[in-house]
């Protein structure tokens, strides 16, 4: 039998540690977890790392902003059913309550080989395992003519933040029997039902303090979310208001001018006394710089919702490709449970769970008039499928569509309280 010296000893080890499912962890250290994006992906990821771990994990959030406004609920406030405070949430509760430790900075790189996160400040932030909930970035130039710069007279809203507060004025100081336009996205976007609920709610402004105003939805799409639904109630709440063109009708977008505030298709040039343009979306910058991203959205495995490009991050919500799951707040939420448990299987050897999925997604056409949309999900080999879903009908009493709505309060009550308290 061959001695071995106590300095080939330690080599042997060495190099068995390192192929070893965690590597990145020292013996006996506390294995750390980054969060990047404070939404209802990252911020419930963050609690449930923190809180199911029993200190058995190290958590840190970055986010840039320090209060996060909902971008489901926006479109409540827009219609006058919410004030602009009851939909911001502070990260207290993640810090205080759940030892989270929250950094307000920007994330701008990723160092995947020396799993490191690069801040703004210039400092960085090192991780065993990284989750990405960056939300969307827009692609301005998917609309022709429209750009970053429009946004102030042609607002999107479609991001957390402020822009909603200028899309309400806006809609507000439009002149006697105006015209507002929407150019809904193209597919997949955020919140596919968002931009249908968003004129339902601007028409309930309308009929209340400009009732021979119109609305003109100029959609890329040939059909929507719920489309059955909503034109039903457009026409029960909304008679002669909302006029829905589809693109085999007006022949595309040619051309947007913010200075005029026309919009230019092959029917017709539309002019907007105000307008919400909503450009096409990929996922956020930093999954970008991450490398797990296919150019547009991060593809992941099924089961756990870990990238494909990388196993050591995982990406939730509007940012991933969850195929049958649409890019919503709940999806996001119910997705981050499914990874914080993968995780800290990976992580503490805890029991990891079969994966199971939810989303409801809920509109308000009118007051008191919810209707909703919404499934239950399995991981499969390859994607992610549905087990069972569920539609509101066309023609439901007024009693049903009252309680759906107050549903849904109860719904953003829940969620809400799940990312942050």
């Amino acid at each position: 039998m061959k001695k071995v010296s106590r300095r080939q000893f330690n080599k042997r080890v060495a190099a068995g540690l390192a192929g070893l499912a965690v590597p990145s962890i020292a013996l006996g250290a506390v294995p750390k977890v980054v969060v990047i994006g404070g939404g209802a992906g990252g911020a419930t990821a963050a609690r449930y790392l923190a809180k199911d771990s029993k200190g058995g994990l190290n958590v840190t959030l970055i986010e840039a902003s320090k209060r996060y406004y909902t971008c489901f609920f926006s479109n409540l406030y827009l219609g006058g059913f919410r004030n602009y405070g009851s939909i911001g949430h502070n990260y207290y509760g993640l810090a205080v309550n759940h030892g989270v430790n929250v950094i307000h900075d920007w994330a701008t790189a990723v160092d995947n080989s020396n799993k490191k996160v690069q801040l703004g400040s210039g400092s960085t932030v090192s991780y065993d395992r990284l989750v990405l909930s960056p939300g969307i970035d827009l692609k301005y130039e998917s609309v022709p003519g429209y750009s970053a710069s429009d946004q102030s007279k042609m607002p999107h809203a479609w991001k957390s933040g402020t822009q909603v507060q200028l899309l309400k004025r806006q809609v507000h100081n439009m002149k006697k029997g105006g015209t507002f336009v929407m150019v809904p996205p193209t597919n997949p976007y955020r919140c596919p039902p968002g931009p249908y609920e968003r004129v339902s709610m601007i028409a309930h402004i309308l009929k209340q303090k400009n009732p021979t105003a119109k609305i003109i939805i100029l959609d890329p799409k040939p059909k929507f979310s719920k489309q059955g639904l909503f034109m039903e109630g457009w026409e029960e709440h909304y008679p002669g208001m909302i006029d829905w063109i589809d693109k085999g009708t007006h022949g595309g977008i040619k051309n947007v001018n913010a200075g005029k505030m026309e919009i230019v298709t092959d029917l017709d040039t539309f002019k907007a006394d105000a307008a919400c343009v909503i450009p096409a979306q990929k996922a956020g910058a930093i999954a970008m710089h991450a490398g797990v991203s296919d150019g547009d959205w991060c593809p992941i495995v099924p089961s756990s919702m870990a990238s494909k490009a990388d196993p050591n991050i995982y990406v939730l919500g509007d940012a991933s490709v969850a195929s049958k799951m649409p890019k919503s707040g709940f999806s996001a939420n119910s997705q981050a449970k499914v990874a914080a448990n993968a995780i800290r299987g990976a992580l503490t050897g805890s029991r990891v769970f079969e994966p199971r999925f939810s989303n409801t997604c809920w509109s308000l056409v009118a007051t008191n008039d919810g209707i909703k949309v919404g499934a239950n999900y399995t991981a499969g080999a390859e994607k992610i499928e549905i087990a069972n879903k569920f539609i509101s009908k066309k023609g439901e009493s007024a009693d049903l569509r009252k309680t759906t709505f107050e549903e849904s309060l109860g719904w953003y009550a829940g969620i809400t309280s799940d990312m942050f308290s």
